[in-house]
């Protein structure tokens, strides 16, 4: 089957005083029809920037697509002109952008915003595009919604202004649904229900959804597939229970490392990864993570590992798994498990 998007080789950099910032170098992964695919990892990892550039979003200048194919249904988005993806933004994919406290715009009703968006890709009247944004926000869980279409963002709480840009992102019945960090700055339960809310209606609409975040609880609830972001490319890729019980790449035992664990004991029950990210105005030539590795071989320090098929659906960029390579405890880093 063909997947819903496909992204390959992806490069993107910044233009700065200091110099180059090369946040992504070589992204690759597809998206299927209905399904979810968390790309997750530590801040500046790339993750955010991927998001943006799916859609053509990333401020030019500075930022910069260097190379590499965005295929949606067959188009390279990243050919398309900024008119062509203006009809591809908001009716085929998505975006719940990280922050809802700023995301909305603060002058406007939450209503017309979300009229806005339907009449620009629907063409329809403002009296249908009314109810029909109303019934988005009846959709989400907004109570009430007649009247609080008619509100300001900041008669919103936190959980409420999420639950409106779901209500945004989905109102044109897009294809995919790009989720910056959905649950940034909102407490434990609200997260819950907003995760819950956008599973429920995904299985409504078969909406396929690209989830980004470092929050692996959310992932295990959630996701399908896992990418595991580092120093701007993707290190390890598969299904959630491969990854999360058969991981194969160090960085990835690392974050699991730096859960929270109740089955240890208090001491042992987070063990974060020493160091630093790597510098990404002068990245380095090997495995962007060899430096906090403590698995690291002189190859790792001169030269980017291949990518390695562990199975059908289960990939690592990793030295590790060469045949000559030294045998090490899976799962064991920084004297945690994974």
């Amino acid at each position: 089957m063909e997947p819903l998007l496909q992204v390959n080789d992806l490069h993107v950099s910044f233009q700065t005083v200091g110099g180059e910032v090369k946040a992504v170098r070589g992204v690759t992964f597809h998206l299927n029809k209905g399904e979810t695919l968390a790309i997750v990892g530590e801040s500046g990892s790339g993750k955010s920037v991927t998001a943006l550039s799916t859609v053509r979003l990333i401020p030019s200048p500075p930022g910069k697509i260097k190379k590499g194919e965005i295929v949606f249904q067959g188009k390279d988005l990243v050919k398309l002109t900024e008119r062509e993806m203006f009809k591809v933004r908001g009716s085929e994919i998505g975006m719940i952008f990280q922050d809802p406290m700023t995301s909305l715009n603060p002058t406007m009703p939450v209503g017309k915003q979300i009229i806005e968006g339907i009449r620009w890709h629907q063409k329809i009247g403002v009296t249908e595009a009314k109810n029909k944004a109303i019934e988005m926000l009846k959709l989400v869980g907004i109570p009430n919604p007649e009247k609080r279409v008619s509100q300001y963002p900041y008669e919103f709480s936190g959980g409420m202004r999420q639950r409106v840009m779901i209500a945004l992102a989905l109102a044109s019945n897009p294809k995919i649904l790009i989720a910056d960090e959905p649950t940034t700055a909102l407490d434990v339960t609200i997260q819950a229900q907003i995760m819950s809310l956008m599973k429920d209606l995904q299985e409504k609409t078969e909406t396929a959804i690209i989830l980004i975040t470092h929050d692996l609880g959310v992932v295990a609830e959630t996701a399908e597939r896992v990418a595991v972001m580092y120093g701007g490319v993707i290190v390890e890729t598969g299904p959630v229970n491969e990854i999360f019980h058969h991981s194969r790449h160090p960085y990835t035992w690392g974050l699991l490392a730096s859960m929270p664990r109740l089955d240890l004991p208090k001491a042992q029950q987070i063990e974060p990864i020493p160091g630093s990210p790597p510098d990404l105005f002068d990245p380095p030539a090997g495995c962007p993570f060899a430096d906090r590795c403590p698995h690291a071989m002189n190859v790792c320090l001169e030269e980017m590992p291949p990518v390695t098929q562990v199975s059908s659906n289960h990939q690592v960029a990793c030295w590790l798994e060469d045949p000559e390579a030294p045998s090490v405890e899976r799962g064991k880093i920084n004297q945690g498990t994974a």
